[in-house]
């Protein structure tokens, strides 16, 4: 049997998954009374388990993976670790919610705790992949060791929702391509996602009713610039990271590119019919700027690796930053679409 090695955690960067924490208390102090139904139906879905008996390892798992070059290897662990990473800080935060949450609001306590048995079990089941590779993660580690982002209530729930669904859609786009392209499924994991992406689906529901419950987080003025912030982040978030790793992308058949304007405009529809405003994705300089931000953070990239002549270095650093943090702003000014009136209408 070969040994499994415990790897490092990856370094915390900008674009890393991060690990939050909120205020527990205002959250225990939440009137969920006006979307009683919706929180009902949702937590009759959690306790369904759809997902109960399809995270289970096949047969196609027993095999060597020594066939896939050294690169291929490298991007595809790196997959796995940040996705394990991320399934496992929103086990964190949904348990600790669940157990602040218990003797307050008992309703919202559950749906935490149904989701947090989701989360752990993605993350478990991403970890027991990388030992394939004779890897895997101390989560026991990451939850002492990593830092944690202290997010207001409502920031966790337009982050988390915009999370979720955006998971939702990058799975799903995943798994139907590779259904197309059988070819390309270099490894058997991608054959889970069609029901995976479903948890996603319904943890993004249970966050859209949690917005509803409070109506000045999607009403308001402030609400709107608050919306267009996360929808921006997540997108630029995504867009950046997967600009550096097109490689991985190119190994199942993807366009990096092609993937994500697929997935963004995917998610900005969803995010439509819940939030007061949708980022205008058809604009001609929306994604002209996104493509020269992810340049500039590659750029800063390389500077970072570049040890010789520190001065100069910094100066470029300092430059580049400029210019795309620059860039963000006008991305963040380009005019939204009010979508508001079409709440009621299905898409």
């Amino acid at each position: 049997m070969t040994d499994t090695n415990v790897k490092s955690p990856a370094k915390e960067t900008l674009l890393t998954p991060r690990f939050y924490t909120t205020d527990f208390e205002e959250m225990s102090k939440m009137d969920i009374s006006q979307n009683a139904e919706d929180f009902e139906a949702i937590l009759e879905e959690f306790r369904v388990d759809y997902n109960k008996q399809h995270f289970i390892r096949d047969e196609e798992f027993n095999q060597s993976w020594n066939n896939l070059d050294t690169q291929t290897r490298s991007l595809f662990i790196e997959f796995l670790e940040r996705s394990c990473t991320a399934e496992f800080s929103g086990f964190l935060l949904y348990k600790e919610l669940s157990r602040r949450l218990k003797n307050t609001n008992p309703i919202l306590a559950e749906c935490f705790l149904l989701m947090s048995r989701d989360e752990a079990r993605h993350a478990g089941f991403l970890n027991k992949a990388m030992s394939d590779f004779n890897l895997s993660l101390d989560l026991g580690f990451l939850t002492k060791n990593r830092s944690y982002t202290f997010f207001a209530p409502k920031f966790i729930f337009y982050a988390t929702y915009l999370s979720e669904k955006i998971g939702y859609w990058r799975y799903i786009t995943i798994y139907r391509h590779l259904e197309q392209y059988p070819e390309h499924r270099v490894y058997p994991i991608f054959k889970f996602f069609e029901n995976w992406c479903q948890d996603e689906n319904r943890h993004g529901d249970f966050f859209a009713a949690l917005l509803k419950s409070q109506p000045e987080f999607l009403t308001t003025f402030e609400a709107k610039l608050w919306c267009r912030f996360f929808l921006l982040s997540v997108f630029a978030t995504m867009y950046l990271n997967d600009f550096q790793r097109s490689s991985f992308y190119a190994s199942i058949g993807l366009d990096a590119r092609q993937y994500d304007i697929q997935v963004i405009r995917k998610t900005n529809e969803s995010a439509s019919r819940i939030f007061p405003v949708a980022l205008n994705v058809d604009d001609p300089k929306f994604f002209r700027l996104l493509d020269e931000c992810a340049c500039y953070n590659q750029i800063l990239l390389n500077l970072s690796n570049n040890h010789k002549n520190q001065l100069t270095t910094l100066f470029n650093k300092l430059n580049v930053s400029f210019k795309l943090a620059f860039n963000l702003i006008q991305l963040y000014l380009i005019k939204p679409l009010n979508t508001q009136n079409t709440w009621n209408t299905i898409k």
